[in-house]
């Protein structure tokens, strides 16, 4: 799969892992937009609702999200309610591809894939999925040689006077004492306050978690945007830099159909 492909469709109704719940007032922006933070929230939420409601838990307790996909194609607006299918689309020894479709009672629409990798947490290292595992999770797909192969790897650009320091709080610090994946979308929201033509329409944003970000780390973003790339699509683009390190990268730009 590439930057610009469609994502994997569920295989056959009825199959995956169902939940829903009420849009909080929390969750959006001041135009009632539904913002990419509470859905990176929400895709942690239903991934701990299915290991806790599954096998999961026992077998394979421990998963660090790698890469994740978030089209929207219809907006979610409060007040609403959503209701989320989660399932694997495709998967390997050690990584799965965990497909979620949010829909809402009034219409919203907004697909997302994450590549997930299965840890052990005695190192910190990938470790390979149990057989029963395996089993659960091959329910909803025949691909078993998923493999990892970045989709965002435009050089960070140098640095320089635009650079945004990105604070980190004692409350951004996940279990394993790394920066929560859900809080890197708070910096794309900060910079869509300049750029809201890019969440006007269908559009699709892509974060790949290239190093993990301790507490007490200092980050700082550097962006670019491009009224109109190769594609003649504007495009939004960041870095997460860490002490000359790119820990983190992220695309948004509109949706290809």
């Amino acid at each position: 799969m590439s930057l610009d492909q469609p994502l994997a469709p569920l295989p056959q109704e009825g199959l995956g892992f169902a939940s829903a719940w009420p849009v909080r007032a929390g969750d959006v922006d001041p135009y009632n937009r539904l913002r990419s933070d509470a859905v990176a929230r929400y895709l942690q939420d239903i991934a701990w609702e299915e290991l806790h409601g599954s096998s999961l838990h026992r077998t394979d307790p421990s998963w660090i999200v790698r890469r994740t996909v978030i089209d929207v194609v219809r907006p979610i607006l409060w007040p609403d309610r959503v209701h989320l299918l989660r399932w694997c689309s495709a998967m390997s020894s050690r990584w799965t591809n965990m497909r979620v479709r949010i829909t809402s009672e009034n219409g919203g629409l907004i697909e997302t894939e994450g590549f997930w990798i299965n840890i052990n947490e005695s190192t910190n290292m990938p470790t390979r999925i149990s057989d029963e595992g395996m089993t659960y999770l091959s329910r909803t797909t025949a691909e078993h040689r998923l493999r990892w192969r970045p989709w965002l790897t435009d050089a960070t650009p140098p640095e320089s006077d635009t650079d945004l320091p990105f604070p980190v709080r004692a409350t951004d610090i996940d279990q394993f004492n790394h920066v929560n994946n859900a809080v890197y979308w708070q910096a794309v929201e900060h910079y869509l306050v300049d750029f809201p033509k890019l969440v006007a329409g269908p559009h699709r944003a892509v974060i790949e978690y290239i190093a993990p970000v301790l507490s007490r780390q200092h980050i700082s973003v550097r962006s670019r945007y491009e009224p109109g790339d190769r594609t003649g699509h504007p495009v939004l683009r960041l870095w997460f830099v860490v002490g000359g390190t790119t820990t983190t990268a992220v695309r948004l730009g509109p949706l290809s159909t």
